[in-house]
């Protein structure tokens, strides 16, 4: 088993890298509160995703939207 294998297609990639535009830059609109900060983070996660094509939660349940 590979360590890191791609396992989203580029339409899934695009939309995680949309919406994580969205969410970093939310602690520095509306205050270093927690809910601004946990959407930072999941904006981070989602940036993650996107570039990599990697998704951790995809691996945990075996699921790939890539055709290989």
């Amino acid at each position: 088993m590979k360590l890191f294998v791609t396992n989203q297609n580029n339409s899934e990639r695009i939309a995680r890298f949309i919406i994580s535009i969205f969410l970093i830059p939310a602690p520095f609109i509306y205050g270093y509160e927690l809910f601004s900060i946990v959407q930072a983070v999941v904006g981070g996660v989602l940036l993650f995703n996107s570039v990599s094509g990697i998704c951790a939660i995809y691996r945990i349940f075996g699921t790939n939207t890539c055709k290989h």
